[in-house]
């Protein structure tokens, strides 16, 4: 039996072949394994991700909803404040009309205080009158 060059050749490359598939063989078996979980992993992220884009919706629908409700509570206490500011700008007025009242009224005690009842009344009486006609005087001028 005799076989020729060539023949052994092809018998040498197809050992070979076998021995590097049979070395490769348990490569390509943990590839695939690890392929099989890559894509198991991938399946996972792929879930959590639309999981989290639903929520990320909500989040931000519930975020819109809370900024209106928030420019709609601003604008109303603007409205609010507007409406109060002459309120408050009455009762500054008011305080210092009081105010005044009271300082004239210490003025005229301190003034009137060393003439008695009767005099203090004819002080007050006189200072009244003067102030009557002096108003009379500038509305007269006015006209």
């Amino acid at each position: 039996m005799s076989i020729s060059y060539g023949a052994l050749a092809g018998l040498i490359a197809a050992v070979a072949f076998l021995i590097l598939v049979l070395f490769t063989l348990p490569l390509i078996v943990r590839a695939t394994k690890t392929m099989k979980k890559v894509d198991s992993t991938m399946d996972s992220v792929n879930i959590a991700v639309d999981d989290l884009t639903k929520q990320t919706a909500v989040l931000m629908k519930q975020s819109e909803d809370l900024l209106e409700k928030s420019n709609a509570l601003l604008a109303d206490v603007n409205g609010k404040v507007t409406e109060l500011e002459p309120v408050v700008k009455a009762a500054a007025d008011l305080g210092e009309s009081v105010s005044d009242i009271n300082s004239s009224s210490r003025r005229m005690i301190e003034r009137f205080s060393g003439m008695g009842i009767r005099g203090a009344g004819i002080g007050i009486f006189s200072s009244l009158v003067s102030r009557m006609f002096a108003r009379r005087k500038r509305r007269r001028g006015e006209d």
